[in-house]
């Protein structure tokens, strides 16, 4: 059983409707290394479809987030927005300078900036996701009242995230970020609450007052991800390995969820993918393949096909070279099996037959449009190359 089918049978077993869901942070250029997040959980929700449940698939866009630093693809204008949310800070025009002109024009953004592109590979790969914005749900209310139950329970969500981190939060650590005088989240300190008021005085020395049923700020990390389970209902997320480490953001939000009156999603962690000789990709970094660029040098069938047939648990290595034309050739050779006659052989030992319906799943997963069959060519890539 292909291994997008084991999660779906698994979420039978938790009712018959579903929400799959994950989420990047655009802060950079999106690579192929992020496709690994969207199209496991796409594969999930394929099978799960496959498997009769009515199921939804989401991509949420972390556009809440702050900008960390000034990257190297950045211009020394940007250190005034360290700190503010990438959804309300301008676009990088071709020589990294804030593009004020059309920020002011049409609004488009620095999260907008790096997730057209993005989208626009997802569309040429088969994957159609509900988007949803994460800055526009907290400024309409969305967290509201999550947001609530985890301020008036500080001291529960404390307590969780340093028993089970093993770290000890900051004494003046609160279950709200708000914003400042300036618009950023750092170097802020809460030093009140009364819903829906979450008082702060600012690095400036200025004091205020974040309203959170407006949105005026947003949830930690730790918070923020269980707080999106809980009002948009996910029963499954996949996520990279660094947070389903012990003691990492998944094991703290599986709890911190049942305290904000939710349940946990099922999960699923995966491996990196990582190009050849230069370890995990970085948008920061730079040493990055971004999805059109991949989608230059091989069909979209083969992209899909590179998730598809590892399982989540194993790295893949992306390799521009002999081992993409192996990949492609590869596609070939199964689109040109018919594997229902392979699994009417009745000599299929256990373990053959485990092949063949693994690698019917993968050509399943691989198809860029659910339920249309693999075609070969009857031309090897390697014959092209």
């Amino acid at each position: 059983m292909h291994w997008a089918d084991v999660a779906a049978k698994a979420l039978s077993h938790k009712g018959e409707k579903h929400i799959v869901s994950t989420g990047i942070t655009p802060s950079g250029e999106f690579h192929i290394g992020h496709l690994r997040e969207i199209l496991t959980g796409d594969m999930i929700a394929r099978a799960a479809r496959n498997a009769g449940l009515d199921v939804e698939f989401v991509f949420i866009v972390d556009t809440a987030d702050p900008l960390r630093k000034v990257y190297d693809f950045l211009g020394p204008e940007y250190e005034q927005f360290i700190g503010h949310q990438l959804g309300s800070i301008p676009a990088p025009d071709a020589d990294g300078n804030p593009d004020w002109p059309r920020f002011e024009k049409e609004g488009w953004t620095y999260g907008d900036h790096f997730l057209k592109p993005f989208l626009q590979a997802l569309e040429q790969i088969g994957v159609r996701p509900r988007i949803i914005d994460n800055l526009e749900s907290y400024q309409s209310g969305r967290f509201d009242a999550l947001a609530k139950i985890a301020c008036d329970r500080a001291d529960e969500i404390r307590e969780a995230i340093e028993r089970i981190s093993s770290r000890e939060l900051p004494e003046n650590w609160f279950p709200w970020s708000p914003l400042d005088s300036k618009g950023s989240l750092d170097g802020v300190t809460v030093t009140g609450y009364e819903y829906p008021l979450v008082h702060w005085k600012d690095m400036h020395g200025e004091t205020g007052s974040s309203d959170i049923s407006k949105g005026e700020g947003k949830l930690p990390w730790r918070i923020d991800w269980p707080a999106k389970w809980g009002w948009i209902g996910v029963t499954c997320e996949p996520f990279g390995k660094d947070h389903g480490a012990a003691g990492g953001s998944y094991a703290t939000g599986r709890e911190i969820v049942q305290i904000l009156g939710h349940e946990p999603p099922h999960p699923l962690t995966y491996e990196w993918i990582s190009l050849k000789g230069q370890g995990a990709m970085s948008s920061s970094a730079g040493n990055t393949i971004g999805p059109i660029e991949a989608l230059d040098l091989v069909p979209p069938e083969i992209l899909r096909l590179l998730v598809a047939k590892s399982k989540p648990n194993k790295a893949i290595e992306f390799d521009t070279g002999m081992s993409l034309v192996n990949l492609a050739d590869e596609y070939e050779r199964l689109a040109a099996r018919d594997f229902e006659a392979e699994l009417l052989d009745d000599g299929l030992s256990r373990r053959q037959r485990v092949q063949v319906e693994d690698a019917a799943g993968a050509m399943r997963m691989a198809a860029v449009e659910e339920g249309m069959a693999a075609q070969a060519t009857a031309v090897t890539f390697r014959h092209l190359a």
